[in-house]
C-alpha cells in the first residue's frame, strides 16, 4: 500500500459502495491511475460533469478506474438505497460509494463539489481538481501518468471494476417533467430518454424520442433526448427542457415534429449577448420552462439563472440572476439564484423554485426585483430550526398554482408536496399537503386536481385538492 493512501485509510472507513457487492478498496487498483470523484447527486455541476469523467475512463478503459465518492447535503441522501437509486438514475456505471458521515471528504482535504483527486499507479496523489471544467486537464495528466508508469515498469492492464445493472425495469423511469391539458397526461420519461403522451389513467398514447440519448431533430421515435425534465403545454405545442442536451426542444404536436428553440446540444455558459440566434447559444442544464404571450421563460440550472426567450423575435435576454450562485434579493440581474428548477406565475410574480437555494423565490415581473418568499438558504443551519417546519425546503423542484391562488412546491428532498397561501405584510401560511412520498419533483395544477412526478416511485401522483386523497397513478398500464 502506498503510503499517501494509507495515510488516508487510516483515518477513514473503506466506503460503503452501493452499486456492487465488492468492497473495494483504494489499494486495489494500484497500477492504475484513479479518479476518486467526490461529487453530489443534486449538484448540477456534479450532473454535467459525470458523463464526461464517464467518457474519459471508457477511452482509458484499461488504465483509469473511477470512483464516485458521493458525499450527501440532506439527510435524505445519507441513505444507501436512496443513492442507489441515484446512481441509476443518473445512468453511472462506476463503482460509487456513499460516504454519508463525511469521513472519506475530510481525509482527503475536499473543500467543494465536484472535486477530484488523481491517484497515479503508485497510489500517491498527482493532483486534486476543482468544478465541472476539471475534464479538461485530465486528458493530458492521464497520459502523461499512464505513459509515466508503463516506463517504471508500474501499470496493470485490468478490466474496470464491475457494478450491479440497473434495478427492476419500470415502464417509466425517474420522471422529471409533467403537464396536463385537454385530457391528455405528458410526462417526462427522464431516465428512458423520452416523452410520453397519456391518459389520465395512465395509457400511453404516443412516445415522443427514441429512448436512446442523443440530440437530433425529427419526427416522434426519430427524435433524440437526454435527461428531458420540465415541460410547458401551450396549445398544440409542448416545450421540454431538454436538460442533457443543454437545450430546450419543441414538440408540435399535430406533427409530432421535434425542434430546438434554444441552445445547441452541447454544454456552454454563453450569454444572451453571445450570438442573435438562440440555438447558436451554447447554455448549460435547462431545468425547467414557461409560456406565456409567445414568450419562454427557462430556468438555466447550470448557469444559475433564468432566461426570457421572444419566441417571435426569437430573441433571449436574462431576467433573473447573475449567475453567480448565491440565495441573495434585490435587483434582479444583481441578485443570486442557486440552481432554479421550476417556473410558474403569480399575481405579477415569476415564480422561482429555488432548488439549491432551498427556497422559493419570486421575480417581480412590475420592477423586476428577486425576492425570497419562503426557505432557510442553501446551507439553513440555526435558521432551520427557528423557522416553522412547514417553511423549511430541502431542494425544491416543482411549483405550481392553482385556481384559487395556493401556490404549491415540491420539497423533494423532503418527500413531501408544501400548500402555500398568501397572508398578511407578504407573510405566507404554510402546511403539508401530502408527504411520506418518494422524490416528488415537478408538479402542475389543473382545476382542482394537482398532478406530480414521483421520481423514485417511477409513477405519477393524482392529488385531490379539496379531499387531499393522493392516488399514485403507474404509466404504461
Amino acid at each position: 500500500m502506498s503510503a499517501a493512501i494509507a495515510a488516508r485509510s487510516s483515518r477513514a472507513p473503506v466506503p460503503d459502495w452501493v452499486n456492487t457487492h465488492v468492497h473495494h478498496r483504494f489499494e486495489d487498483f494500484l497500477g492504475r491511475v484513479v479518479i476518486l470523484l467526490f461529487w453530489n447527486s443534486e449538484d448540477i455541476h456534479s450532473i454535467n460533469l459525470l458523463p464526461q469523467l464517464t467518457r474519459l475512463a471508457g477511452r482509458f478503459h484499461d488504465g483509469v478506474v473511477l470512483l464516485a465518492i458521493h458525499t450527501p447535503r440532506y439527510a435524505a441522501q445519507r441513505q444507501s438505497a436512496t443513492l442507489a437509486q441515484a446512481a441509476r438514475r443518473l445512468h453511472l456505471r462506476v463503482p460509487v460509494a456513499n460516504d454519508a458521515d463525511w469521513a472519506q471528504w475530510r481525509a482527503w482535504g475536499i473543500e467543494a463539489w465536484p472535486s477530484a483527486v488523481i491517484l497515479d499507479c503508485s497510489g500517491q496523489v498527482a493532483r486534486v481538481l476543482q468544478g465541472e471544467s476539471l475534464a479538461d486537464d485530465l486528458d493530458v495528466l492521464v497520459t502523461r501518468l499512464l505513459d509515466d508508469a508503463a516506463a517504471r515498469d508500474l501499470r496493470r492492464f485490468d478490466a474496470a471494476p464491475a457494478v450491479e445493472r440497473s434495478g427492476a425495469q419500470t415502464a417509466l423511469r425517474a420522471p422529471g417533467g409533467i403537464a396536463f391539458g385537454e385530457q391528455r397526461l405528458f410526462v417526462s420519461d427522464s431516465g428512458h430518454n423520452r416523452i410520453l403522451e397519456c391518459t389520465p389513467d395512465g395509457r400511453v398514447l404516443r412516445q415522443f424520442g427514441s429512448g436512446t440519448p442523443g440530440y437530433w431533430d425529427g419526427s416522434q421515435h426519430d427524435a433524440g433526448f437526454n435527461d428531458p425534465q420540465g415541460l410547458a403545454l401551450v396549445g398544440e405545442a409542448l416545450y421540454v427542457a431538454d436538460r442533457g442536451n443543454h437545450a430546450v426542444r419543441r414538440i408540435r404536436l399535430a406533427s409530432g415534429q421535434v425542434e430546438t428553440v434554444l441552445g445547441r446540444g452541447r454544454l456552454g455558459y454563453d450569454t444572451p449577448q453571445s450570438d442573435p440566434s438562440p440555438t447558436q447559444l451554447a447554455v448549460s442544464a435547462p431545468q425547467a420552462v414557461l409560456v406565456r404571450d409567445n414568450l419562454l421563460y427557462t430556468a438555466l440550472a447550470g448557469q444559475h439563472q433564468v432566461w426570457r426567450t421572444d419566441l417571435g423575435n426569437r430573441e433571449s435576454t436574462c431576467v433573473a440572476g447573475s449567475g453567480q450562485a448565491a440565495c441573495t434579493d434585490g435587483p434582479a440581474l444583481e441578485a443570486g439564484l442557486v440552481q432554479p428548477s421550476a417556473l410558474a406565475l403569480y399575481a405579477g410574480l415569476l415564480l422561482i423554485a429555488d432548488a439549491g437555494g432551498n427556497a422559493l423565490r419570486g421575480l417581480r415581473l412590475a420592477d423586476g426585483q428577486l425576492l425570497t418568499l419562503a426557505g432557510t438558504g442553501p446551507w439553513p443551519g440555526p435558521a432551520a430550526a427557528a423557522a416553522d417546519a412547514a417553511t423549511v425546503l430541502q431542494s425544491p423542484a416543482g411549483v405550481a398554482v392553482d385556481t384559487g391562488g395556493n401556490v404549491y412546491v415540491a420539497d423533494t428532498l423532503g418527500g413531501r408536496i408544501v400548500r402555500l397561501a398568501a397572508g398578511n405584510r407578504g407573510a405566507w401560511k404554510a402546511e403539508t399537503l401530502a408527504d411520506a412520498l418518494q422524490e416528488p419533483g415537478a408538479i402542475t395544477a389543473q382545476g382542482r386536481v394537482l398532478w406530480a412526478a414521483e421520481r423514485y416511485a417511477h409513477a405519477v401522483l393524482r392529488i385531490d385538492l379539496d379531499s387531499g386523497a393522493v392516488h399514485r397513478i403507474a404509466i404504461g398500464t
